[in-house]
């Protein structure tokens, strides 16, 4: 299980244990998702230049102490999702160089006594906790001073002593999943001046006076604060509020995945100075159920003068108050995407005198669908360089727009434009209009530097001379065969093309001209599976300039048209031989047989017409006809006879004329012959009866022997017949006369029956 770089991954096996014969080679061990319950101290012995080994999602319960006494060069070690019950010092004594600790998942209730960690003086990232951790206790994180992440698993956390974190000098990011404010309010006083990064998730703030023990907040040194999965109310709202105000060097806070319970209509006013540092707001995914009864936020107003970043999505946001938009005088980026934005609420939010500083504004998955009022709506903001407007439902536009004077980047990418018209803003430098309906590219955009035109409709390249300045072009996944040498070299400025997965033909004169290009600029073409060009080096998106094509393949065309011919002569042949040989015949008789082989044995009695069906030779026809059928006919009774000469319906295929004849008859008379054995017809009457009536338990078959026949002369495949004739009585047509009467009578007494 191991490769060249000798990571050997042993996950998933269903391994009861650590293998036997791990060398010291070994730099990487996966043991992930097996069944093993114990390592032993010689499991791992050897393995002394392990640098990761990861035991996740196993049954682990007990480690011995020296397990991993030779893993002095480990740098990760993953225990987490096993059923470690408590946590021993010894198991980490000699890892000194490890860097990541996982012991998430296990069933620990603490950490012990004293802390494991002691000796891992290189450890930078740590994650434990369980849904049964409940106690941290002083000395749990000693000799631990500097962490880029803790994770604490604390959902039930319940008993923490004061002063257990504060050995730790530095935390880059923590992550703590906690339930109880209190435990949390301790665990953030220890933390003061040490966490840079505070992540807190499932917390729920919903009774004020638990809120105000978060106060000691407002002395920590944290420059971001993450809530996730949280709970908030508007009893709450203010307090937390407060409090983020105060923190001193406070730059960054994120509300992601939380629910709101409330319209925004405070229970109390909030008492807050505003952040001096506190510039970078983000909210994603914010539920609040009774989103449209939200009030316009007018307490806020006067706290958001400085923030310089706001990102606000998938949170319904259908309504942004003209009066918070002029307090937001610092805003530099506003990402409004995947919300509720129509076209005229635009119009209010981005209203006169509103985000005077904006510079980006992403406006992506709204309900924005007209697009002269799009842009007329933020034409005031004269420092808007970017504007993203993709997955809009804009359709049709207007020949003539307002845009922001300065706006250089337009993304309108996934908006159904059929075709574009001079409403485009002439002063763009990099312009997005991919996965629309667009077949043409006729702009003049003498200032456009990049260009996005993906799966659209185009068969060429757009003309370079409305676009001088192009220096970059994506034109993947259109309708594009090829494009000439004076096409590409229009462009003066390119220095990358990319037009893979178009319908390229693989031409030598087109690859020599991409070979010409190769030190010039980077041409992208990607020859789509489904065409012609399939040499080893001509994949998606490879570079044109590495693709060799062989004499063959240069004459591909040719090569195809050839087999085209080839295909049609030998389909020539094949009807030509069928015609001869009336393949088509042999293959309507198969259908037949299949279709009767299907049919019930016994037809209904209404539908029985005669008492039997004659099957014979034509040779035989004198003794069929002018004695057999006088015989029979003229008897008293009289009984009915089918023949083929007679009773066959004209115009009807014979194959069918049999099948029903048979299906009709309570009888069927096969006259045996020399004769009969030797007609084609008779063997497929034989062939049409034989898996009907030659059942050993059935007696609607009477043979007549005309003359003497060796039953060997039977066709061999009607092996049911012969043994028939073996095991069965048949009737023997006798010369003499004074027998007839004797043959006659046996013969009406089997039509009887």
């Amino acid at each position: 299980s191991c490769d060249a770089t000798q990571l050997c991954n042993c996950s998933s096996m269903g391994l009861d244990f650590i293998p036997s014969g791990l060398t010291s080679k070994i730099t990487t061990l996966n043991l992930a998702h097996n069944r093993i319950k114990h390592i032993r101290s010689q499991d791992l012995q050897q393995t002394v230049n392990l640098r990761v080994l990861l035991l996740q999602s196993n049954e682990i319960s007990s480690i011995d102490e020296d397990s991993f006494r030779s893993l002095g060069k480990l740098e990760l070690l993953d225990l987490s999702n096993n059923s470690l019950a408590h946590l021993s010092p010894a198991w980490f004594g000699h890892l000194f160089s490890l860097q990541c600790l996982r012991l998430q998942g296990n069933s620990y209730r603490d950490l012990g006594e004293s802390s494991p960690f002691s000796s891992l003086r290189n450890l930078s990232s740590l994650h434990l906790g369980n849904q049964w951790f409940s106690t941290i206790r002083q000395g749990n994180f000693e000799g631990v001073e500097l962490l880029d992440k803790l994770w604490i698993e604390g959902g039930n956390l319940s008993q923490y002593e004061p002063g257990s974190l504060k050995s730790i000098k530095k935390i880059d990011h923590m992550i703590i999943r906690i339930r109880s404010i209190k435990v949390f309010s301790a665990i953030v006083r220890d933390l003061l001046h040490s966490v840079i990064w505070l992540e807190v998730r499932e917390i729920a703030f919903s009774i004020p006076a638990e809120v105000q023990l978060l106060g000691v907040m407002t002395s920590s040194f944290a420059k971001k604060i993450s809530f996730k999965k949280a709970l908030l109310t508007d009893a709450t709202v203010p307090e937390i509020i407060s409090i983020l105000e105060d923190m001193p060097k406070l730059v960054q806070v994120e509300i992601i995945d939380c629910r709101l319970l409330g319209t925004g209509r405070w229970k109390i006013q909030i008492q807050a100075n505003q952040s001096q540092t506190l510039t970078v707001l983000t909210v994603e995914k914010l539920s609040i159920e009774e989103f449209y009864l939200f009030t316009n936020l007018k307490d806020l107003e006067g706290l958001l003068s400085l923030l310089t970043e706001v990102t606000v999505v998938n949170t319904k946001v259908f309504l942004v108050p003209c009066s918070l938009s002029k307090h937001l005088l610092s805003l530099e980026y506003l990402d409004l995407s995947a919300n509720l934005l129509g076209d005229q609420s635009l119009e209010h939010s981005a209203c006169q005198g509103g985000w005077p500083s904006l510079q980006t504004l992403n406006l992506s998955q709204n309900s924005l669908g007209d697009l002269e009022m799009t842009g007329k709506s933020l034409s005031h903001l004269r420092k808007l360089i970017l504007l993203d407007i993709s997955q809009n439902n804009f359709g049709e536009i207007p020949d003539v727009c307002a845009w922001p004077k300065n706006l250089k980047f337009l993304n309108l990418s996934s908006t159904q434009i059929p075709k574009l018209t001079t409403c485009i803003p002439p002063t763009l430098e990099v312009l997005d209009v991919s996965a629309n309906k667009l077949k043409e590219f006729g702009l003049q955009l003498p200032f456009l530097k990049e260009l996005y035109l993906a799966k659209n409709q185009l068969k060429t390249l757009p003309g370079a001379a409305p676009i001088p300045n192009l220096v970059a072009l994506s034109i993947t996944r259109n309708k594009l065969n090829s494009f000439s040498r004076e096409e590409f070299e229009s462009f003066k400025k390119m220095e990358l093309l990319d037009a893979s997965d178009n319908n390229f033909i693989c031409s030598c004169e087109f690859l020599s001209f991409i070979h010409h290009q190769a030190g010039i600029a980077q041409v992208l073409v990607g020859w789509p599976d489904k065409y012609v060009c399939d040499s080893p080096l001509a994949m998606r998106g490879e570079q044109v300039g590495a693709v060799y094509l062989s004499l063959m393949e240069c004459h591909r065309s040719l090569v195809v048209s050839l087999i085209c011919v080839l295909v049609f002569l030998v389909i020539l042949v094949l009807v030509a031989l069928g015609y001869k040989y009336h393949v088509v015949w042999y293959l309507r008789m198969t259908w037949a047989w299949l279709q009767a082989k299907r049919k019930p044995k016994r037809a209904p009695p209404k539908d029985i017409c005669y008492d039997a069906f004659v099957s014979y030779s034509e040779n035989d026809s004198e003794w069929v006809e002018n004695i057999m059928v006088r015989e029979l006919e003229q008897a008293c009774p009289p009984f009915r006879l089918c023949l083929h000469k007679r009773d066959f319906v004209p115009g009807k295929w014979i194959v069918d004329n049999i099948i029903d004849s048979i299906e009709k008859s309570h009888k069927t008379l096969f006259v045996l012959s020399e004769h009969f054995v030797q007609s084609e017809w008779c063997k497929y009457e034989l062939d049409f009866s034989h898996f009907r009536l030659f059942d050993e338990n059935n007696d609607a078959a009477i043979l007549i022997l005309l003359e003497p026949i060796q039953s060997k002369a039977i066709p061999k495949r009607f092996c049911k017949l012969r043994k028939i004739m073996n095991t069965k009585t048949y009737l023997e047509w006798p010369p003499e006369e004074e027998q007839q009467e004797r043959f006659w009578f046996n013969l009406k007494i089997a039509l009887k029956s």
